[in-house]
């Protein structure tokens, strides 16, 4: 999209964002910087996330997987993770994390590799509070999700829109959009203006 295709899409947007669900799949948005030439960082995803939603907290989900450390037993967030779930909370996002594990990996140059899968979170979500909402903006472009949108396309008609980076895509994305059951791919490329233009408005 080109600025006056965005600046249009918004005013076009401007009348659903009451009742639009945004999902914020952190793990996959953080590795949107590999790709970017500016990092996504919360404060970022929160100016974006303006332009779809606003009103209950609720409806901006964002999902993340906190780190306690290697030891199972530990009890107290790593610094890192700490801060990242305050400034989520301070952003205004309902936040919904889950514990990373870590896993033995060989091949990992630190011998460990860690996981946190919360598609099952996302996907229950998404069906629970489907009276909520009528639109749906996923910050994801992981195609685990595919099977839970075409759901709740086919079943309750919800519309569904992905914003992703290029390069960070699933095939399984990009044939729902062209199977009908995803709406629009906005790529977060594109958008940088956009947070420059709204930095530039606060001050």
């Amino acid at each position: 999209m080109n600025k006056q295709e965005i600046n249009d899409f918004f005013k076009y947007f401007d009348n659903k964002k009451e009742r639009t669900i945004v999902i914020v799949d952190f793990g996959n948005v953080e590795k949107w910087k590999h790709g970017l030439k500016w990092r996504v960082g919360i404060r970022e995803l929160a100016v974006l996330v303006r332009h779809f939603t606003y009103g209950h907290r609720f409806l901006r989900r964002f999902y993340y997987g906190s780190d306690y450390g290697q030891d199972e037993k530990a009890t107290e967030l790593t610094d890192w993770s700490k801060y990242i779930l305050h400034t989520a909370d301070l952003n205004g996002f309902n936040v919904i994390d889950k514990r990373v594990k870590y896993m033995h990996s060989p091949d990992n140059v630190y011998g460990f590799k860690k996981k946190c899968d919360l598609d099952v979170e996302m996907a229950v979500d998404l069906i629970r509070e489907r009276d909520n909402y009528d639109t749906i903006v996923l910050f994801s472009g992981d195609g685990d999700l595919v099977a839970a949108l075409r759901y709740l396309k086919e079943e309750y008609k919800k519309q569904i829109i992905v914003m992703s980076a290029r390069g960070h895509i699933g095939r399984e994305v990009i044939d729902a959009k062209r199977e009908g059951i995803i709406e629009e791919i906005l790529w977060a490329d594109d958008f940088e203006y956009r947070l420059n233009m709204d930095r530039f408005k606060k001050r």
